[in-house]
This record gives structure tokens, C-alpha cells and sequence, in this order.
């Protein structure tokens, strides 16, 4: 391994790293607040106030060319519709078209629907002696509910949700090959559903993309391409899937090592959504996203020149000591202004009310069924992917 810093490396496809960021992330904050790395020629800001002001400033740091380092580097065409990956003026008008659905209130009134979910999922565990977090109910609650919402049956959701898991697998130490990005078996799947629902419209989402006008950038009013609706409803699956899920396991690790903060959230589950809250800082289920650097720009005394790839690390700058005392620390009653799990600014995370309900719902129907537990380290397994972090499997032990 070579790097400009020999006193500290950071390789986002580096399985020891990832298994535990935040001794490397606090290094890089202290002594390395713009770091490069050679071997795959990237810099990253660790610092909250750093990653904020970058999350926020789209027009040098470009989501345009991908939000993954590997997409950066390959240069391959984005396909449209795909909005975290585009900058304005075509972001605006897809976001503002799927903003329509992903209110809160929205949102809210599907929340007696994620508890049947939940309910489902959870009550014949009970008196089991243990469950998975992950397998029993982070996989499942939250593929019910996008699938829901987007009109896909249920009998199909599981294979949906299985081709997103394997299309994210990292292999150590290499970078993801992306040559067929958005070219896959998935996409064919979802281009069924489409033509299916252009066909037999109903009340969902997909109906609404397919149904939908808008004025676009040339000012020309028009309903979204074939191709537009199809890279929404792929990136929707994928994100409803995907970061809910690795919440959810988080829930499960982050409170069984800290049984007091369990304790606290058991005997007042007022606390629940603050925890949600304090669990996204502390564990940002997305917590690295990349951008392209469209000129030249100064960090603590050194030239990012334009042209770069950098990584803006959301989850270290959730550690900040800076910004959030003893960042390293969690506790259910912290207060926070805000965190970056879900990014900020331009592309703050449209689901961001979707996971929030999503979270609470999950952690409040597991403390009513399970006001303890323990993790069975030995059957537990850490997932590997570049997009988001979290668990594969985690089972746990009920009294």
C-alpha cells in the first residue's frame, strides 16, 4: 500500500477497515483533514464542518458523474432519471416529481400498514428465544413497504430484493467493475412491471411516475421517458431496500452493546424516535459519498485540483467531536440539530421521512415484543458492499 500520509491509510475496499472506520476516520480528522490516497487516486474530507459545506456546494462538488467512487473513476454515461446521480437543472425537475409522494405526512399515514409489516414479521418469533435482526425483519419490513408503495406484488419481491443484494457485494481489495451499470437482470424485471402498469393503471407510485407531467429543462411540458421511469423505480427499490435494512441491524449491534441505552428506551419509548435520530449519527448506514471535483479547490492549505475524485465521509463527520460532544459516545437522549446520514442540501435523501418512519416503527414493535437481547457473535456476518454498511445476518438472543 503507498499513500502520500504513510501514518494513515483509508481504502474504502479494505474489509479490516470497514469492519471498524471510526479509529481511521478519527486519524484522518485530526491529522489528515484532506487526505489522498495513491492507489486509487482519491482525497477525502473527514470533518463535519468539511463534508457539510461539500454536501451543500453541488457546483464543485458534482454528483453528475455517480455518488460512488467507482463510477467516478470509470466515466461511463449515467443513465437518465437517476437522480442522486444528477446535478441541476435535470435533478430538480425529477426530484421535485417524486417529492410529491415522499412527504412526510405522506409518509406517515402508511405507518399503520409498516407496523402489520413488522407484526408479520416479529410475532411468531416470539417465545422463539431469538430472531435476526436482519433475515426476520431488516430484509423483510422494508421490501414490503417500498414494494407496496411502488405497485410490485408481493409473490416478487423477495427475488427483487436478492438481485439488489448481490448487484451490491464487494469483493476485497478491488474496485467494483460497473462497465453494465443499469444493465441487468433487475432492470428487465422492473421494465415488465412498468409496461404492465402503463397498461393497468393503479394507485402506487409507479402509476404516478408513468402518469405524471411536468415541464422539462427546455421548458417543453412532457411525461417521463420509458428509460426515466425505469432508472427512478431501479434506484427507489434499491434505496427503500438497501439503507433501511442496514438501519435496522444497527438497531439490533448498537443497543445490545449498550444495555443501559436499551433500558432506558424500554422503560420510556417516548425516546424511540430521538434514538432513531442518535442511531443514524452513530452509525450512518450510507456513510461515504463521493463527487467529482469541478474546479479547482482549496482544504486546509492544499490545491484539490479539478478533475478529482473526492469522498466526503458523512459517517466521520457524524463523529465530529467538533460538532457533537464526545461524538464517539452514544446516548438515546442526545440533541442534534441535525446529523448527515441522509446528506445535505441539494441532495438531502428524499426517503430520509420513509427510513425515519420505517426505524421507529421496527425499534418500537421489537422493544414490545423484546425489551432485551444479545448478539450471537458467532453466527453473525458484517456485509461487504460500496454503497452502504451494515449486516448480512445478525442474529440475537431473547430471554
Amino acid at each position: 500500500m503507498t499513500s502520500t500520509q504513510a501514518d494513515v491509510y483509508y481504502d474504502p475496499f479494505n474489509f479490516e477497515i470497514d469492519s471498524d472506520p471510526y479509529p481511521v476516520w478519527r486519524r484522518l480528522r485530526e491529522g489528515r483533514p484532506l487526505y489522498y490516497n495513491e492507489d486509487y487516486d482519491f482525497y477525502a474530507l473527514s470533518r463535519y464542518a468539511d463534508v457539510e459545506r461539500g454536501l451543500i456546494d453541488w457546483e464543485t462538488y458534482s454528483s453528475a458523474r455517480g455518488t460512488l467512487l467507482e463510477l467516478i473513476k470509470s466515466d461511463i454515461e449515467i443513465p437518465p432519471g437517476s437522480i442522486i446521480f444528477e446535478d441541476p437543472p435535470g435533478h430538480n425537475m425529477h426530484r421535485s416529481l417524486l417529492s410529491r409522494v415522499f412527504t412526510p405526512r405522506k409518509m406517515n399515514a402508511i405507518e399503520p400498514k409498516v407496523r402489520e409489516f413488522c407484526a408479520r414479521s416479529l410475532d411468531p418469533l416470539m417465545g422463539s428465544g431469538g430472531f435476526d435482526f436482519i433475515a426476520d425483519l431488516g430484509a423483510q419490513m422494508p421490501m414490503r413497504t417500498i414494494g407496496m408503495l411502488l405497485g410490485i406484488p408481493e409473490q416478487d419481491q423477495e427475488a427483487i430484493r436478492d438481485r439488489i443484494d448481490e448487484g451490491l457485494r464487494l469483493e476485497e481489495g478491488t474496485m467494483p467493475d460497473v462497465a453494465h451499470f443499469g444493465a441487468d437482470e433487475q432492470s428487465s424485471s422492473f421494465d415488465a412491471y412498468i409496461e404492465w402498469r402503463a397498461k393497468n393503471p393503479s394507485d402506487d407510485l409507479m402509476t404516478e411516475l408513468l402518469q405524471a407531467e411536468f415541464e422539462d429543462e427546455s421548458g417543453t411540458t412532457r411525461r417521463l421517458s420509458r428509460a426515466e421511469v425505469l432508472n427512478v423505480v431501479n434506484l427507489i427499490a434499491a434505496a427503500g431496500n438497501e439503507t433501511t435494512t442496514r438501519l435496522i441491524g444497527w438497531t439490533g449491534k448498537v443497543l445490545a452493546e449498550h444495555p443501559d441505552q436499551l433500558r432506558k428506551l424500554t422503560m420510556d419509548r417516548t425516546l424511540v424516535p430521538n434514538a432513531i435520530e442518535e442511531l443514524l449519527r452513530f452509525e450512518s448506514p450510507s456513510p461515504v459519498q463521493a463527487r467529482y471535483v469541478t474546479r479547482d479547490v482549496e482544504h486546509h492549505g492544499q490545491i484539490v485540483p479539478a478533475g478529482s475524485a473526492i469522498l466526503l465521509l458523512n459517517g466521520s463527520g457524524n463523529r465530529d467531536d467538533r460538532e457533537f460532544v464526545d461524538g464517539d459516545r452514544f446516548d438515546v437522549t442526545r440533541k442534534i440539530d441535525h446529523h448527515l446520514a441522509f446528506g445535505y442540501g441539494l441532495h438531502f435523501c428524499l426517503g430520509a421521512a420513509l427510513a425515519r418512519l420505517e426505524g421507529r416503527v421496527a425499534l418500537d414493535e421489537v422493544l414490545q415484543r423484546f425489551p432485551s437481547w444479545e448478539v450471537d457473535w458467532d453466527n453473525a456476518k458484517q456485509a461487504r458492499t460500496s454503497t452502504v454498511r451494515g449486516w448480512e445476518r445478525l442474529p440475537v438472543r431473547t430471554p
